[in-house]
């Protein structure tokens, strides 16, 4: 049985415990709802740590809108039961009070690549992830922190939290996993119905199309037009965006010398998916 560990004390004096023995400590963060994702960053953890915690904690300061914070899966006993499979050493899964306590007033706050896209789509988003990881990583001791390159603008912004606040952890990116038609997993997944289900991988075929074609040579902004125009085709009710930007910084880019990444946010079936590809 894997320890759940709901307070900061209880987490820390079990860190405490293993760096006394000089054993290095990965930690990966999540929301809960578990998939094969998430295992694939633990599994990576497992395989490159001595010891591995598995964060849960359902962030309200990341939630922009009330209701999809309400809506979003919880599912404790499953996701400890998928952890056992790993197997990681412990799950920290505090209430809200535990992290946010009665008088907290402190929030990290980033612009640059917090700006843009997910930025700019859902005003406050990034701050509230900022704080949460710096928070994570102070309360667990990390040395390492595990995030999955299906959330791309979010591993940015991470590597540059840490990169400017010279907290002493090692960000570690980790290639998306799939289901077998493409659709990049994320715990939102289980809020489509069948119908949306087999739209939703439509997603990732158009901008791996359109991927190709700018790499063939076609101009981005066509490439990116018949993206959109497939998926809304397709059944998709509303594609907020599909751009090419710098796969570092985020900024728009033109310029195919340096990395590019394709990056898409667009509804279907009322479920708000995203989805990335280097270019």
């Amino acid at each position: 049985m894997i320890p759940i560990l709901r307070t900061v004390a209880d987490l820390r004096a079990l860190a405490r415990g293993w760096k006394a023995k000089g054993e290095t400590l990965g930690v990966v963060p999540t929301m809960g709802a578990l998939h094969d994702g998430h295992l694939s960053l633990a599994r990576r953890a497992r395989a490159e740590c001595d010891r591995v915690i598995t964060t849960i904690f359902v962030n309200p300061k990341q939630f922009n809108n009330p209701e999809d914070l309400k809506k979003y899966p919880r599912s404790e006993e499953a996701d400890a039961a998928l952890l056992a499979t790993v197997p990681v050493d412990a799950i920290f899964a505090p209430p809200v009070e535990e992290v946010y306590p009665d008088g907290f007033i402190t929030t990290v706050s980033m612009t640059g690549v917090a700006q843009p896209l997910e930025g700019h789509m859902r005003p406050g988003h990034f701050d509230g992830v900022a704080t949460v990881v710096t928070k994570l990583f102070g309360m667990s001791l990390a040395d390492r922190g595990y995030f999955g390159h299906k959330d791309w603008q979010q591993l940015q912004v991470v590597l540059r939290l840490v990169r400017d606040l010279n907290l002493p952890v090692e960000v570690v990116g980790c290639e998306t996993i799939r289901e077998a038609d493409g659709l990049a997993m994320s715990s939102r997944n289980i809020r489509l119905t069948a119908e949306g289900r087999a739209k939703a991988p439509v997603l990732y075929a158009a901008i791996t199309r359109a991927a190709d074609d700018i790499r063939a040579g076609h101009a981005d902004r066509m490439a990116i037009r018949e993206a959109a125009e497939t998926m809304r085709e397709a059944g998709f009710e509303r594609v907020e965006y599909i751009e090419l930007r710098d796969a570092e910084t985020l900024m728009p880019s033109d310029d195919p010398r340096r990395p590019r990444r394709m990056l898409a946010a667009a509804w279907v079936d009322g479920v708000r998916l995203i989805d990335n590809i280097p270019v």
